[in-house]
């Protein structure tokens, strides 16, 4: 076995997080750059290099491209398929790059002159409860404008966040995050600190449509099981907090569109799993809806699919053994 064969995967860690250090610079210009070009230019820059993201992300595109061919393969066309991949591309970009020129916003009329609220009622019926309010939001369009948004509107709220690849963008992120009134929480040993916030009555954004290593189940996703967290359903059954569902959208102008729709009511019964697997399956229902009804705003190069009862079970094998081995 060679040397390369046999440190691989370390290897490919280290030039990794090279790379990611040596263009972090390159985007602190970047930041600067756009929060004194107009929003025009920096979505025309967006457009422009989604193109390119398009072309050169090579697995990425070919995950989307998969991805849409299982949604879609038996209504749209390839050539239709292609252009929702080539459009979910550009807007995940600009998105970013928006984020990044307002990122230094703070001023409530100018943030919601780039965004329109519509149904707040629905959040602050749920808030005014005082128990908590579980914000479900899909990886959308700009996922991080629609985190901030209820700080911005006024309400007391804490954030569940996966931790980045790149360290240093991870701490401008929060940074960005706490300047609007967000508390960041990380994923690992954070589940104390998610209940103490609902149980504070704060608002708690949760993004669950993705495939993650956290524990979850196979539920209906699309049309096709998913693996699917269970963090939002368990938080549901320890707490009596609300779940409304909301979703950043691009409108036509090139602004944004924050969506808040009713709560979704929580089933609580005495039959705990079965509880767990119908709040799980409801809040997936309103992942499905939302994401169809804006299929170039979603995050399709994401392996949504990736997790199989075949891998998953073949992780937990592999994973007891380790322990039992120590």
């Amino acid at each position: 076995m060679s040397f390369y064969s046999k440190y691989k995967s370390k290897i490919r860690k280290i030039r990794r997080k090279i790379v990611l250090l040596v263009l972090f610079p390159p985007l602190l210009l970047f930041i600067f750059l756009f929060r004194i070009l107009p929003i025009s230019w920096v979505r025309l820059f967006a457009a422009f290099s989604g193109k390119y993201f398009y072309r050169f992300a090579t697995k990425s595109r070919e995950w989307a491209l998969a991805n849409l061919e299982r949604i879609y393969g038996d209504t749209l066309a390839e050539n239709e398929r292609i252009g929702i991949a080539k459009a979910s591309f550009t807007e995940i970009l600009t998105g970013f790059f928006d984020y990044m020129a307002y990122s230094h916003v703070k001023d409530a009329s100018r943030y919601f002159r780039l965004i329109e609220v519509d149904g707040e009622e629905h959040l602050r019926n749920a808030y005014h409860r005082g128990k908590g309010v579980i914000c479900l939001i899909p990886h959308m369009s700009s996922w991080e404008f629609a985190a901030i948004t209820p700080p911005m509107l006024g309400y007391a709220t804490s954030a569940a966040s996966q931790s980045m690849k790149m360290s240093l963008l991870e701490k401008l992120i929060v940074k960005f995050r706490s300047s609007r009134g967000m508390k960041n929480i990380t994923r690992q040993g954070s589940y104390q600190a998610l209940t103490e916030a609902l149980n504070k009555g704060e608002c708690l954004i949760l993004m669950t449509d993705q495939d993650t290593r956290v524990k979850g189940i196979f539920m209906d996703f699309l049309g096709y099981p998913a693996y699917t967290p269970l963090g939002a359903s368990r938080l549901l059954a320890d707490t009596q907090a609300a779940l409304v569902p909301m979703a950043m959208t691009r409108k036509e102008d090139g602004n944004y569109h924050f969506l808040i729709f009713p709560e979704i009511p929580t089933i609580r019964t005495d039959n705990p799993e079965a509880d767990l697997q119908a709040n799980t399956g409801n809040q997936n229902k309103f992942y499905s809806e939302i994401i169809r009804k804006y299929p170039a705003q979603w995050v399709w190069m994401h392996r949504r699919w990736k997790t199989t009862p075949e891998s998953l079970a073949a992780t937990l094998k592999a994973r007891k053994e380790s322990t039992q081995n120590k």
